[in-house]
């Protein structure tokens, strides 16, 4: 191809004596087009210059520039003495000219044919090669090659290769790159800042953020605040941000129109509305994307009239919409159906749907308004999907508690060409813990122990509330225990884990662990332990606790607090203090406070006031009043099938191995459904043997939930449990998960079972784990 180029510009070339070889630098500027350079090519061979290495460097450039990337490799292969600086601008050009495979491979050839010794640039080249095409593998085997030469340290091969890290999720390996590097400048200091950014660490990013202000003298740009504002922004630490608004102003940083709209997006992300407008005054035009920030910052603090005033008078000026645009519109929360029906319309006629962000934000709404057919229409229909897209549908199905379809789906994800990261494994792990799966838990464990994610703070703290909703508290502990950084949620995570499984005692020795940390508790900290101190009957800890949250920590208690003290007093059976505890209450009680207090009377068989709390709830919820546990209930519960008030059908799902086994109330359907009816059948006679007597007082409690049964024998859990004595070994624990509250007879019943057959019955329902062993449980019988 090349001597035939050449050979046709030579025929139409007048032949003219050029003897300066600047005149053909000129010529190289002056070229336009692929004819242009071949016919300069031809006079550089007919004056003898052909090999001239810098003017065959300056032409493979150029023709690097035009997009004649086959003419420039010819070009360099057939140079009889190519140096590095050849081989660097092909590399480069083949990067730029997307064929970054190409450029890995030219420097393949370079080491292994040639005589040359790679330098710097060749390095930081091929480096970004490999992360452009997400090849883990050849960018390791090139930073290796290049710590051997001793280009490591290099600023550009140094920020390249933390970039590169960054891009693989290996923050880790980005992280010992970066401490390794004796100098560092703002480029690279910028880079950590967006990797951890883009790797969602946005605790992280703020730490680097930091350590550039505080400890190096390295001095900053406005580039740097555009990196550090979206974190700061998701952490919603304004004091941090106008901080930075400070220095920025200080040090000119300000004056950029890009870092007035970073502040803008701070500042509606910080819910400071009042802030926008003063900021959206100092832009002498602003353009689309400071619309768009401002159009955001309204919709997604509720300001919906104010968003769709501004998308109007941007349409009016003139300027042209982009997908940006279009996200910025969406609301990010509930109420605005027909908006987003309206958005999603004329996304799809203005072909915005080929932009991924539009579909991925129409998922994410959809998602929050539960609308989740919609929400898979809208990925559905991106037709170039990104790790964000894939992210949004599966965080959608978790959230709306579709936890099989969110495995699908992530399994689906797995057969693509996007890696998970640390968002992705956070989902998919709240999926698993609340379907109960502890071997789908320990697969995606295994997936994370494959990659640089236990680093992530927010995966091992996922892992962590896996773990105890799964029913291995102790695994959960283990990985705390290990964990070297633990933020607010961390600790709450395994407090809360504590109080799932009935271990107040634990979980209070965790939150006076966290006070001697360097992490303060939070309103979500002291609902954790009042949970806690609730599932273990500990009164007088827990009233310590709300009153220190309220005059020691200064924080207002919401009506959440409320009912967990409330069921402390009602555990311990002080029912009349939980009425006045009520009544006593600055704010309204929701029906949940009434609820716990029914609760309560249940257990401790106070009728009375049973009827008085009834009538309350039912004033103030009908639906949930037909689920409480009352002779009363029958009445209420018929008033609430005169409404058609739906309730959830039961279930119950026991794993044998990695199999999963679920069983409804009477259920037929199993394989193994006559050997289970006779084990129960066994163990009822041996009950009965023990003087069991079935709960018939309370029976109806879970009528509507178990599809109307009318006796508590075949529950689903019974059947569950059943199948687990048939199937494993005697003396193996048996774990069950069902998605209802346990009913008093099934509770009473599976402690007999658990001393009958001398077997540990780990059961998790819809309200906290209950461990049966020798005919006890671990709940005290109130739950």
């Amino acid at each position: 191809m090349l001597l035939r180029t050449v050979t046709a510009a030579t025929a139409e070339t007048a032949v003219a004596v050029i003897n300066n070889k600047n005149s053909f630098f000129d010529l190289f500027k002056a070229s336009t087009s692929l004819s242009h350079l071949a016919q300069t090519h031809a006079q550089i061979i007919l004056h003898g210059h052909q090999n001239d290495i810098q003017l065959l460097t300056k032409l493979t450039q150029r023709l690097s520039d035009l997009g004649a990337i086959p003419y420039a490799r010819d070009l360099v292969l057939s140079f009889h003495k190519p140096d590095v600086f050849l081989f660097n601008v092909l590399m480069l050009g083949f990067s730029k000219n997307g064929s970054p495979h190409s450029s890995l491979s030219l420097f393949s050839h370079l080491r292994k044919h040639t005589d040359l010794k790679p330098n710097s640039s060749t390095y930081t080249y091929a480096i970004s090669a490999a992360s452009s095409i997400h090849d883990e593998r050849a960018g390791r085997s090139v930073h290796g090659q290049a710590v051997v030469d001793g280009f490591d340290s290099e600023l550009h091969v140094g920020s390249n290769t933390v970039k590169m890290y960054f891009k693989f999720s290996r923050v880790d390996d980005a992280r010992k790159v970066f401490d390794r590097m004796s100098e560092r400048d703002v480029v690279l200091w910028n880079t950590m800042l967006c990797g951890y950014r883009e790797n969602e660490m946005y605790e992280e990013s703020v730490k680097v953020f930091r350590d550039l202000i505080n400890e190096s003298c390295t001095r900053w740009d406005s580039t740097t605040v555009l990196n550090i504002l979206p974190a700061v922004a998701e952490l919603q630490e304004l004091r941090v941000g106008m901080l930075i608004h400070s220095l920025a102003m200080k040090t000119g940083c300000y004056s950029h129109d890009f870092v007035l709209t970073g502040f803008i997006s701070l500042y509606s992300k910080c819910g400071k509305v009042e802030a926008l407008d003063a900021l959206f005054r100092e832009f002498c035009a602003p353009d689309v994307v400071a619309y768009n920030a401002m159009i955001h910052g309204y919709a997604s603090n509720g300001e919906t009239e104010l968003s769709l005033r501004l998308f109007r008078k941007l349409v009016l000026s003139g300027e042209r919409l982009n997908s940006s645009t279009l996200v910025s519109l969406i609301p990010v929360s509930g109420g605005h159906l027909m908006l987003v029906y309206a958005i999603h319309g004329y996304s799809l006629k203005s072909g915005f749907l080929s932009h991924e962000s539009v579909p991925t934000a129409l998922t994410t709404v959809y998602s929050k308004m539960d609308e989740m057919e919609s929400a898979r229409k809208a990925f559905d229909e991106c037709t170039h999907k990104s790790l964000a897209s894939w992210n949004a549908m599966i965080s959608g199905y978790t959230q709306n508690g579709l936890t099989e379809d969110a495995i699908s789906l992530f399994r689906e994800m797995q057969k693509s060409e996007f890696r998970p990261n640390p968002i992705t494994i956070t989902c998919i792990l709240s999926a698993c813990a609340q379907l109960g799966t502890l071997s789908l838990g320990k697969w995606v464990h295994g997936l994370v122990r494959g990659s640089d994610f236990e680093s992530s703070i927010y995966v091992s703290t996922a892992l962590i509330g896996m773990y105890a909703k799964c029913g291995s508290i102790e695994e959960a502990r283990r990985l705390f225990d290990l964990m070297p950084k633990k933020n607010e949620v961390t600790w709450n995570t395994m407090i809360s884990g504590y109080g799932l499984h009935g271990h107040g005692h634990e979980a209070l020795n965790i939150f006076s662990e966290m006070l001697s940390s360097s992490v303060a508790p939070s309103p979500v900290t002291f609902l954790c332990v009042l949970y806690a101190c609730s599932r273990a009957g500990l009164v007088k800890e827990g009233n310590e606790i709300f009153n220190s949250m309220i005059h020691r920590y200064g924080f207002e208690p919401t009506v959440k607090h409320y009912a967990c003290m409330v069921d402390i007093l009602g555990r311990a059976g002080h029912l009349q203090r939980a009425l006045q505890f009520i009544e006593a209450m600055p704010v309204e009680p929701d029906p949940s406070v009434w609820q716990t207090l029914l609760g309560a009377c249940k257990i401790h068989k106070d009728t009375n006031l049973a009827r008085t709390v009834s009538e309350k709830l039912f004033e103030l919820d009908p639906d949930d009043a037909a689920d409480r546990n009352y002779p009363q209930a029958a009445t209420v519960g018929q008033e609430a099938k005169k409404r058609k008030l739906a309730k959830a059908p039961g279930y119950t799902l026991i794993e044998i191995g990695e199999t999963p086994h679920v069983f409804t109330s009477g259920d037929q359907s199993h394989p193994q459904v006559k050997a289970i009816y006779e084990k129960l059948e066994e163990l009822e006679g041996k009950m009965r043997e023990a003087g069991y007597q079935p709960e018939t007082e309370l029976a109806l409690h879970d009528v509507e939930e178990e599809e109307r049964e009318l006796m508590v024998k075949f529950h689903s859990e019974r059947l569950a449990i059943a199948f687990g004595l048939i199937v494993t070994e005697p003396g193996t624990e048996i774990r069950i998960i069902k998605n209802l509250r346990v009913c008093l007879d099934c509770h009473a019943v599976t402690k007999l079972i658990s001393k009958i057959t001398e077997r540990v019955i780990v059961v998790r329902d819809a309200n906290r784990f209950h461990h049966f062993k020798d005919g006890a449980c671990s709940c005290g019988d109130y739950w």
